[in-house]
């Protein structure tokens, strides 16, 4: 197994009412679902709520003790149609996922479930993840919670008021019959912090109860004529229900002064922000007390029409914080106010950006800008603000960015993905370049340099589909390229079955590392790893051969580059016509290192003789070509200079990082440069015969040396 382990902060989980739970925002979600007594938990791990499954799958033995199901989905749209447990039985389920692109893939399966409704308490944790750190396309859950009318929660990211959101989404959805989403993002799923814990809840209603004792209600079931009366039950019952809910339960939190010129109405989310900006701006203390009134939304939908009235009411303008684009709530809550005839002026786009992460330095900037147009009396005598452009417009700053050469996000050092793209280079140098396919994972970072390989990433395990417009006659065939975690989330029915239905003439190359890499390393199904709690070991081939596809080649040895660029060739140039699919499997480095470094260390303690390979350049055979680089881009590999005054150029260099995958001289015989790489077995605690082999090569190659400098021609001055 290579999911990271947290079984030492499991135990937690089982504190009794009265204690303090400490620790991060991830675990006190889980602790809230088991003290709200969910009966089963499933989903798909993508960040940032990618540990929760790991959490979940290592408090396991414990949910199993108050018979609590787990499962890891297929996918998110497995996930959410789990939920359809809560249709017709009153049992409490949750499934979790990273939106929004989860969110996209669940939504066939969520617009059921939101249609009919809900029995039992449906709750659906979001990871949510904006800004330049984002991995995903910049959208926002707020949206599908309005189109489908799903409850959307927002809370303030503190671990009481996280742990409070999860128990109240659950009431909430079974008082209105409707799904809730419950937002996190990635500061919230990390926030430490403590909380008092409740008994830990066994579920009222099982699913063992559920299924022996089957119930069947036609009216939930979305087919005409019962679609439309859902559509009427949406807004004339369970819409209400749930305002009625939130307004009761005061979900929704004020802050600050009653009265006041300006405020801030936000969403949960932005409150540390805006507490932080506010400190900075002397209108908060570090306790959290505001000078300014502050209407907080953990709801983020429905609004609460009634609450924002009230806040507006009497204030020259307040400033709407809603992260990320459209702005979905200061344009309804301008309709709210106008409506009712408030003229109060409602700020928020104007002066924070459209889009991105609100982080602290923004958040500052555009409450600063909010109270200078509207109440600039609450600045007092403050300094000016430094414009920075006269330092970003200094000669000296610009010419840095000529110097400093680009970090681009790229595959950790020893990766088995590197050398097949480095095969990918060497036939595009011979049969000319290919439309290339990409999907999502780690081996999208072959459209960055060096490789510059791939055009189009439409969806996870979706990379040969989005190659299915290019089956037309033609003098080259498209390449598409998918992971082992892609291939199972999707790709198996939405890529491979569609290319052998259609009878595409491509080449489907599947990257198989044996795992989910990308989200964490978590198992999947055709993880080498024997997991006790799921059946690995299944085969990508047989999959494939499996649904029709009768060209399959296997590299069990992605480092092999000379192979991987022949079978390539073979794909691209055999007149065998239908899919090509080449299985290329080699283990994430990543986990490997941290499956393998811990048992090296061991084994050195325990004084064993353990070899470790490391390669290196013999700089006098370095010509400084440095092709190696560009068909690589290992972060091992680097340049320094040399003493040789024949060479003008920095000659290639291997540093410390080097894991030992050999992927750099591979490369090198492979595209026939040079051979300057070596390899050298570095041993510890070696036996007497290493001893005595090591001393007989000293003494040979201090013969050759002293022959060597006996035979210098010395010259005179």
């Amino acid at each position: 197994m290579a999911e990271r382990s947290f079984e030492r902060e499991v135990q937690d989980l089982k504190l009794s009412a009265g204690e303090i739970f400490r620790g991060e925002g991830i675990l006190a979600i889980t602790k809230a679902l088991l003290q709200s007594g969910v009966a089963y938990v499933g989903g798909y791990q993508g960040s940032p709520i990618s540990h929760l499954m790991d959490v979940l799958a290592d408090a396991k033995d414990v949910m199993q003790d108050l018979g609590v199901h787990f499962e890891t989905s297929a996918s998110e749209a497995a996930a959410a149609a789990m939920l359809s447990a809560s249709v017709m039985y009153p049992v409490r389920g949750a499934v979790t996922w990273k939106s929004t692109a989860g969110t996209n893939v669940a939504s066939d399966a969520l617009s059921n479930l939101s249609s009919g409704g809900v029995t039992g308490g449906a709750l659906i944790v979001i990871g949510e993840d904006f800004g330049e750190g984002s991995s995903i396309m910049q959208e926002r859950s707020h949206a599908f919670a309005m189109k489908s009318q799903i409850w959307l929660l927002d809370p303030r990211p503190n671990l009481p008021s996280i742990v409070k959101a999860v128990e109240d989404g659950f009431e909430l959805s079974e008082a209105s019959s409707t799904p809730v989403m419950l937002q996190v993002r990635i500061r919230a799923c990390h926030v430490h912090g403590q909380f008092v814990a409740k008994d830990n809840q066994r579920p009222k209603h099982t699913l063992r109860d559920a299924l022996e004792n089957p119930v069947r209600d036609v009216n939930r079931i979305v087919l005409p004529p019962a679609n439309y009366l859902h559509e009427k039950d949406k807004l004339e019952r369970r819409w209400p229900l749930a305002i009625e809910f939130v307004k009761q339960r005061k979900l929704n939190e004020l802050f600050g002064p009653a009265e006041g010129e300006v405020g801030i109405v936000m969403l949960g989310g932005m409150y540390n922000s805006v507490m932080r900006a506010l400190q900075q701006l002397g209108l908060a203390d570090v306790y959290g007390q505001s000078l300014m009134p502050l209407y907080v939304m953990n709801v983020a939908y429905p609004l609460i029409d009634d609450e924002l009235v009230a806040f507006c009411a009497g204030k020259t303008a307040v400033l709407m914080v809603e992260e990320g684009a459209p702005d979905y709530i200061e344009q309804a809550l301008n309709t709210i106010l106008r409506r009712r005839d408030i003229q109060t002026r409602v700020s928020g786009k104007d002066v924070l950006p459209m889009g991105g992460e609100y982080t602290a330095p923004v958040m500052l900037k555009g409450i600063r800008e909010f109270i200078s147009l509207h109440a600039r009396m609450l600045l007092r005598n403050q300094p000016p603000v430094p414009d920075p452009t006269p330092v970003l417009n200094d000669p000296r700053v610009k010419a840095l960015a000529k110097v400093v050469p680009p970090r681009p996000a790229g595959f950790c050092t020893g990766c088995p993905e590197r050398p097949i793209f480095a095969a990918m280079k060497l036939v595009e140098k011979e049969l000319g370049p290919h439309h290339v396919s990409a999907d999502i994972g780690c081996h999208l970072f072959s459209i960055l340099p060096p490789f510059n390989i791939g055009g189009t990433t439409m969806g996870y395990g979706l990379g040969p589909a989005s190659a299915s417009a290019f089956n037309v006659e033609a003098g080259k065939r498209s390449i598409a390229v998918m992971g082992d975690g892609g291939f199972w989330h999707n790709g198996l029915a939405s890529s491979v079955g569609n290319a052998v239905f259609n009878k595409q003439d491509g080449v489907i190359l599947v990257v198989d590392n044996y795992y989910s890499a990308a989200t964490g390393g978590q198992d999947i199904m055709s993880s080498r790893a024997l997991n006790s709690r799921r059946k690995t070991n299944n085969s990508i081939v047989k999959a494939v051969k499996g649904i029709g596809v009768e060209w399959v080649r296997q590299i069990d040895r992605t480092y092999d580059v000379t192979k991987m660029r022949d079978t390539l060739r073979e794909a691209l140039t055999t007149k065998e016509k239908g899919p090509k699919v080449i299985v290329a499997s080699s283990e994430c480095m990543l986990n490997k290192q941290r499956r393998v470094r811990p048992q090296f260390l061991k084994a050195v303690k325990d004084g064993q003789r353990v070899v470790k390979q490391r390669f290196g350049v013999d700089e006098d055979v370095c010509t400084g070509d440095h092709a190696c680089i560009r068909l690589s881009g290992c972060p091992s590999l680097s340049v320094k200079q040399t003493d040789d005054p024949l060479k003008d150029d920095p000659v290639a260099a291997i540093d410390n990082s080097c894991v030992g995958c050999g992927n750099c001289g591979e490369v090198s015989e492979a595209a026939v440069l040079c051979p300057s790489f070596y390899r050298a077995d570095i041993i510890h605690n070696p036996n007497w015969w290493d001893r005595v082999v090591h001393r007989a090569r000293g003494a040979v190659i201090g013969w050759l040396q002293r022959r060597r400098d006996a035979g210098r021609i010395v010259f005179a001055d």
